[in-house]
């Protein structure tokens, strides 16, 4: 079959039935139900904030992987709206994640009440931003004035 006399030492796999994982990092559903939200005590010691998952890239503490750094890089903004953005980025990063979560325990009261609060806070946010700076998407409520506002304010790079 091939030339190496220590084949098998090469592909530790060809010898494995079909039934072994070959996938670390996949959690089975026990392991899954384990980090579902159950109640309020629960949520804050099994979830990070919305500033933190955004960084981590996982908003379950239990499911947060390091990998191969200590601590994930911290964003300084440089100034007030910069620091608007990072927290509307870090809210929309919690609510994607709330929706995954949502889309496999979709009884979860605690898992909805969440994502409404932070939906809230993003919305709170994004019309502060707006009132201050411009639109931050075609879909702000600031666009529906004549003339066209999208292209008054100043870019980002403009400052």
């Amino acid at each position: 079959m091939n030339n190496y006399p220590n084949f098998k030492n090469y592909y530790p796999y060809n010898n494995m039935n079909n039934n072994t994982n070959l996938n670390y990092n996949m959690y089975n559903k026990n392991d899954i139900n384990t980090y579902e939200m159950q109640d309020n005590s629960k949520n804050a010691e099994s979830l990070y904030d919305p500033y933190n998952g955004f960084i981590r890239g996982n908003l379950f503490k239990s499911l947060f992987d390091p990998y191969k750094i200590k601590e994930p890089y911290d964003v300084k903004p440089m100034n007030e709206q910069a620091k608007l953005l990072t927290n509307i980025d870090a809210l929309c990063f919690a609510m994607t994640d709330l929706n995954l979560y949502l889309d496999i325990y979709p009884d979860s009261r605690d898992a909805i009440n969440l994502f409404n609060q932070y939906r809230e806070e993003k919305k709170n946010l994004t019309d502060e931003y707006e009132s201050k700076y411009g639109p931050i998407s075609l879909d702000s409520k600031s666009l529906n004035s004549y003339p066209w506002s999208w292209d008054n304010m100043p870019w980002p790079w403009d400052n």
